[in-house]
């Protein structure tokens, strides 16, 4: 298994794996909802490579690929720090650590590129990928409550992120000291 930078020639076999995980039922679009193409996976890693704070990165064995991680860097000055996480395993391969090698060469991308936070949102259900993320660090700031509707039914997303370099207000975290006045007027 190589874990490496989605190149032009993976534009084909990176449209059938998004719409493959996207059918899994645990991503924003319901199954067939959105059907990636070639031609839009050329034009999105076009994006992403015009951003050196971004990497799209594969999980490949061969030809065949297993995983993809994009992480989408911000170039604003204040929130240059922070970067989003979108990532997804073929249904038959996750549980095998692949998910697991594609975080670790993402954060050594982030590191070297002075990104210090990490995130992502999960739907509350999907127990598989919130074992993946607690077991790369990653922790629950939040929930945004009945944000999806599917399977007849509202589900709850979470947000998730990943501090990579801590300092002394992380480990005392402001949040905790604050204190919030509500005057009756």
């Amino acid at each position: 298994m190589e874990i490496r930078k989605a190149s032009r020639k993976d534009a084909g076999n990176l449209a059938a794996l998004f719409n493959h995980v996207e059918d899994s039922g645990y991503m924003l679009f319901n199954p067939g909802e959105r059907k990636a193409t070639e031609e839009q996976m050329e034009k999105q890693m076009e994006q992403i490579e015009k951003n050196p704070l971004s990497v799209f990165l594969v999980a490949a064995s061969g030809h065949e690929l297993k995983g993809y991680l994009i992480l989408l860097g911000n170039q604003m000055g204040r929130t240059r720090h922070s970067a989003k996480i979108v990532i997804g395993i073929n249904e038959q391969d996750r549980g095998k650590g692949i998910g697991t090698k594609l975080f670790q060469k993402m954060e050594e991308h982030a590191r070297t590129n002075e990104i210090r936070r990490l995130e992502l949102s999960v739907i509350a259900n999907n127990a598989p990928a919130l074992s993946l993320y607690r077991k790369m660090g990653f922790e629950k700031e939040g929930i945004k409550r009945e944000s999806l509707f599917f399977d007849g039914k509202y589900h709850d997303e979470y947000f998730l992120s990943k501090l990579l370099l801590k300092n002394v207000l992380s480990n005392n975290r402001m949040s905790d000291n604050i204190n919030f006045v509500v005057k009756n007027e």
